[in-house]
Formats: C-alpha cells, sequence, structure tokens
C-alpha cells in the first residue's frame, strides 16, 4: 500500500485512500489526457470508414468529412493541453507527464476489476 510520501507509487485508487490529493489530481489529468487521444483516433477511423461506406453520396462524404476533421482537432488539441499541462503543472509542483503510462492505465482497471468483484460475496 502506497503511503502519502511515496508520489507516483501505486494506482488512483491508493492515493485516493490515503487522500493524496496532487496524486488523485495528477493520475486524473493523465487519464483524462489519453481517454481524449484514444477518442480522437477511434473517431478518425470511424471517419474513415465511413468515408469509404459512403458509396459517393455527398451527404454521407461531408459527414464523414466532418468526423475526420474534428476528431484530428481534437487530436491536436489533446496534444497542445498535454503539453501546456505539462508546463504549468512543472510551475505548480504536478508532474503528471509521468503518469502518462498505458500499462499503468491496465494495471488501475485491473486492480478495480478485481477489487469490485472480490467484495461482492454472497452470505
Amino acid at each position: 500500500m502506497a503511503s502519502i510520501t511515496e508520489p507516483g507509487s501505486g494506482s488512483i485508487i491508493d492515493a485516493a485512500e490515503n487522500y493524496n490529493v496532487l496524486e488523485i489530481i495528477n493520475r486524473g489529468l493523465a487519464y483524462a489526457i489519453i481517454i481524449a487521444g484514444f477518442l480522437s483516433v477511434v473517431f478518425i477511423f470511424i471517419g474513415g470508414i465511413s468515408f469509404i461506406l459512403s458509396g459517393g453520396q455527398e451527404d454521407k462524404i461531408k459527414t464523414a468529412v466532418s468526423t475526420i476533421r474534428y476528431a484530428i482537432i481534437g487530436l491536436i488539441v489533446t496534444i497542445l493541453a498535454t503539453v501546456i499541462i505539462g508546463t504549468v503543472g512543472k510551475a505548480m509542483g504536478l508532474d503528471i507527464i509521468k503518469y502518462i503510462n498505458f500499462g499503468d492505465i491496465i494495471d488501475t482497471i485491473t486492480n478495480i476489476t478485481s477489487d469490485s468483484g472480490s467484495t461482492r460475496s454472497l452470505d
């Protein structure tokens, strides 16, 4: 179990259990950035598939192109947000860049699902 004096160890759940506010903010921002980037990439693929399946219909092509355009804009905003938050965070003593790790997020999800599964016991 992580202690309050050990930033970077454990998950966001451990930080929440220890009421470490800086850890919760750092990990929450990191997860939000990763989710936003992932969703942008997913919508680029959805727009591409819609474009391929449009069959030459103008309204479907316009919808697909706008989906791709807005997804790319979202990806650019996510990248800029990462740079800005990293810069401002370092000035304020927050270092979220070290938390942007896909393996850490998978471990957190695994811990959440295993913890919630173990608390559901029928007596």
